[in-house]
């Protein structure tokens, strides 16, 4: 009886999905498993919150530190890291504010010291989290310059916002590989070690919400972690650029 196919909630991050990853691998996992997936993409601090009310059965999000707090609450049953891939800073290829290069704690100086306009998400997703971190560790916490706004948006709409004023953005590469509208905006700060970006998928705890599908919830969580998995999140590309790195521990 199709009326009884199983199914869960996964509250995942809006790159996974923007990225066009899901589409690629939910079919896949469907013929493994027979188990439909419903994909709720937010930020990732929205994605956890959504795991602490119950709303879903399994979390797949990038802020480990955030992830590490929600198994150690409870609220998780175990982190299991999935894939990895890297942050951009993006930007007009012109480059006004003159950022190019491999350092991104020294581009965001000069971004914040010329007040050149930059879009930021501001929706405590892990992008913003990381984009937080890096000004952070320029010093600049609380001095981004003028031009620096936030949208409160997922990172299409950020995406979208900077090709259209010419401004400078952090996004993860995924999303920008799958991202058509680019204007004249271009890769301007990318290989710093500290932009590398991880995965991390997790079962929400069963026994603060007993709703959880538990058994299926960890047959996705099994199967994205097991070599089949793997291989399908490694053979996801876009113009023949690969957009995540599978590295679940074996």
């Amino acid at each position: 009886m199709a009326a009884s196919a199983q199914s869960i909630v996964v509250a995942s991050t809006t790159s996974t999905e923007q990225s066009g990853l899901f589409s690629h691998l939910l079919p896949e996992f469907k013929k493994a498993s027979g188990i439909d997936v419903k994909v709720v993409a937010l930020g990732t601090g929205q994605a956890l919150d959504t795991g602490r009310r119950g709303d879903a059965d399994v979390v797949f999000v990038h802020d480990q530190k955030a992830e590490d707090k929600f198994v150690a609450d409870g609220f998780g049953v175990k982190r299991y890291p999935v894939m990895y891939n890297d942050f951009i800073l993006i930007g007009p290829k012109a480059d006004p504010a003159g950022v190019k290069g491999t350092d991104i704690v020294e581009g965001l100086k000069k971004l914040a010291a010329g007040n050149a306009p930059f879009v930021s998400r501001g929706d405590k997703s892990g992008t913003h989290a990381a984009e937080l971190r890096f000004w952070d560790q320029a010093g600049l916490k609380d001095a981004k310059g003028s031009g620096y706004k936030e949208c409160g948006c997922g990172m299409g709409p950020a995406l979208n916002m900077a090709a259209s004023t010419g401004a400078y953005v952090l996004a993860d590469r995924g999303t920008w590989l799958n991202f058509k509208n680019r204007a004249d905006l271009g890769i301007l700060v990318e290989g710093d070690k500290r932009l590398f970006n991880q995965y991390g998928v997790m079962l929400v705890n069963p026994a603060k919400h007993p709703q959880v599908k538990q058994a299926e919830g960890q047959k996705f969580i099994d199967w994205v972690t097991s070599p089949a998995g793997q291989k399908v999140i490694a053979e996801y590309k876009i113009g023949g650029e690969q957009l995540f790195f599978p590295n679940a521990e074996k």
